[in-house]
C-alpha cells in the first residue's frame, strides 16, 4: 500500500473516495458542509464518532465518492487514528483501490499515517479462496504536514502491524524457535544488535524458572536480546523491555479446558508487542538507550513435563514451587527480569497476557498497570492518553505478597485462592527486579480483540506498542523516577 502526501487541489484529485472528518460543527475546513446539510436536519448525518456517510458523485469534485466520517466534538490525534483506519477498512470491503484523506491540521499527520497502515493491516492467509483486495494507493492532503511526523507515523504503524501478525500466527508455524529466527531478522533490519540464548544457554545461567516452563515441550525455549544503543544516546538510563513469549498455553499438566484453547496461540503477544516497540524506537533513532529481552517457550503436558508441587529454582537463587503450571508466564519473567538487571538495566517494563483476572476486572478497555515507581508509572499512562491508549494502576500493598510465600520454598507462582490475582502475580514478578523502577504491563484483556471495531477486525490488537514508543520518545533525561 503507497501512502504519500499529495499538495494539488483537492477539487482535481480523482479517486475512488475522498475522506473528510466531520465533528458534530461540520465538514473541517472542506465545502461540503452543503451537501450534508439535508442529511444533518434530518438527522441521519450527525458527526458522532466513527460514524460513516458515503455520498455518490460529489458536485464539483472529481473524487467517484465523498466518504464521511465523524469525529465527535473534536479532531485530535486518537480521532485521526480511528478515522483513518475505519476508511481503509471500508475501502478495501468495498475494494476502492484510490483513497484521499483531507485534514485542515498538518500537525495531526503521524496519528494519520499510523491509522492508515493499522487499517490497511491483512492477517496471516491461511484461506484457500482469500480473496483480499487491499487499497493500492492513499493520498494524503494535509498542509503543513511534516515529512519527519508523516514517515514516523509509519514506521510505527509498521511495527504495530508487526506484532500483530506475530500474534495471529498459529502455533503450529510460530514456536520458539520460529519467533526467535523472526525476531532475529526483523531487528537486524530495523538496525538492532541481536542475541540468541539457546537452551545450553540458559542452563549455564541458571534459568531454572523460565526452563521449568520449556520441559513438557519438543520445541526448545529461546531467550532473545535486541539491543539498540545509538551513539546519540541521551543521559545515562537504560530502559529494558521484556516480553513474555509463550507460543502455545496448554497450561501444561494443569490442563486449561478445551473451550478457547484455541485462543493460547496469544499468549507470546507481550513479546510480539515489545519486539514491535523497539523495532519502531530505532526506525525512529530514538537517542535513548533500549534494550528487549524475549523469553519464547512452548507449555506442553508430557512425561517429561513440570509437576505440581515441583519446586524449582530461579535464575537470581529464589526458589519457587509450582502450584500450577497454567501459572507459566511470571516464571518465564522471573528469569528475564533477572537477566535484565544483571545486563545493567536502569529502568524495565514488561509485558504479558499474564492473568484472566485482569480481564474480570479491566474488561478489554484499560491494560492493567502495576508499578514499583510512581513516576515510572505516570510516564507510562501519561504516554498511552496522548495516543488514545488506556492504563489503570492497580495498588502495589506488600500485603498482596502473602499470598505468593511458600512453606518449603522462598515463593510459590500461585496464591490458594484467586483473590487479587493480577496483583498477586505482579507482586511475585517484583521479587525479581531488585530496587530497579519497573512497570508490568498486563494485557491479557486487551492483546486481542474478540470482535471487530470499526478500524480493526477481530484479532491481534497490536496494544502498547504506540504507547511504549511515545514513552522511550518523550523519555525524560536519566529516565522516570
Amino acid at each position: 500500500m503507497n501512502i504519500r502526501l499529495h499538495d494539488g487541489p483537492l477539487a482535481e484529485l480523482e479517486c475512488d473516495a475522498l475522506v473528510l472528518p466531520l465533528t458534530g460543527g461540520g465538514a473541517l475546513g472542506q465545502s461540503a458542509a452543503t451537501q450534508v446539510a439535508g442529511l444533518r436536519e434530518s438527522g441521519e448525518v450527525t458527526g458522532k464518532p466513527s460514524e460513516l456517510t458515503l455520498l455518490h458523485e460529489p458536485k464539483n469534485l472529481a473524487a467517484r465518492r465523498l466518504m464521511l466520517v465523524g469525529v465527535g466534538d473534536e479532531l485530535d490525534a486518537t480521532q485521526a487514528f480511528h478515522l483513518a483506519g475505519q476508511a481503509v477498512r471500508v475501502a478495501q470491503q468495498k475494494k476502492f483501490k484510490r483513497l484521499a484523506i483531507a485534514f485542515e491540521d498538518g500537525g495531526l499527520i503521524r496519528a494519520l499515517v499510523e491509522g492508515c497502515v493499522y487499517g490497511g493491516y491483512e492477517r496471516p492467509k491461511y484461506k484457500s479462496d482469500d480473496s483480499a483486495s487491499p487499497v493500492e494507493e492513499i493520498m494524503i492532503v494535509a498542509p503543513g504536514a511534516d515529512e519527519l511526523a508523516f514517515e514516523a507515523g509509519r514506521a510505527v504503524g509498521e511495527s504495530v502491524n508487526l506484532t500483530r501478525r506475530l500474534v495471529d500466527i498459529p502455533a503450529n508455524d510460530l514456536g520458539p524457535v520460529e519467533f526467535a529466527d523472526m525476531a532475529e531478522s526483523m531487528g537486524s533490519a530495523a538496525g538492532l544488535e541481536v542475541e540468541v540464548l539457546d537452551e545450553p544457554a540458559l542452563e549455564a545461567l541458571g534459568a531454572g524458572s523460565l526452563l521449568s516452563v520449556a520441559k513438557g515441550s519438543a520445541r526448545p525455549p529461546r531467550l532473545v536480546r535486541l539491543s539498540w544503543n545509538p551513539s546519540n544516546a541521551i543521559g545515562g538510563s537504560h530502559l529494558f523491555l521484556v516480553g513474555k513469549g509463550v507460543t502455545f498455553d496448554t497450561g501444561g499438566l494443569s490442563l486449561k479446558p478445551a473451550n478457547s484453547m484455541e485462543k493460547m496461540k496469544y499468549d507470546m503477544a507481550g513479546a510480539a508487542t515489545m519486539l514491535g516497540a523497539i523495532t519502531a524506537i530505532a526506525r525512529l533513532g530514538v537517542p535513548q538507550r533500549v534494550s528487549c529481552l524475549l523469553g519464547l517457550v512452548e507449555n506442553m503436558p508430557s512425561g517429561t513435563a513440570t509437576r505440581p508441587g515441583d519446586i524449582v529454582q530461579a535464575m537470581n537463587g529464589k526458589t519457587i514451587e509450582v502450584i500450577n503450571t497454567d501459572a507459566e508466564g511470571r516464571l518465564v519473567l522471573a528469569d528475564a527480569l533477572t537477566y535484565a538487571v544483571r545486563q545493567g538495566a536502569t529502568h524495565l517494563i514488561d509485558a504479558a497476557t499474564l492473568t484472566g483476572a485482569v480481564s474480570v476486572a479491566l474488561g478489554s478497555v484499560n491494560i492493567g498497570l502495576m508499578s514499583n515507581n510512581e513516576s515510572l508509572q505516570s510516564h507510562i499512562t501519561a504516554s498511552g492518553l496522548a495516543i488514545g491508549e488506556h492504563f489503570w494502576a492497580l495498588p502495589m500493598n506488600d500485603d498482596y505478597l502473602d499470598p505468593m510465600k511458600g512453606d518449603l520454598s522462598d515463593l510459590r507462582n500461585a496464591g490458594t485462592d484467586r483473590k487479587a490475582g493480577t496483583i498477586t502475580a505482579a507482586k511475585f514478578l517484583e521479587q525479581f527486579v531488585d530496587a530497579t523502577p519497573w512497570a508490568h504491563l498486563d494485557i491479557a484483556g486487551t492483546a486481542n480483540l474478540d470482535k471487530e471495531l470499526p478500524h480493526a477486525p477481530k484479532g491481534a490488537s497490536g496494544i502498547a506498542v504506540r504507547s511504549l514508543v511515545c514513552a522511550v520518545e518523550n523519555w525524560p533525561n536519566g529516565g522516570p523516577g
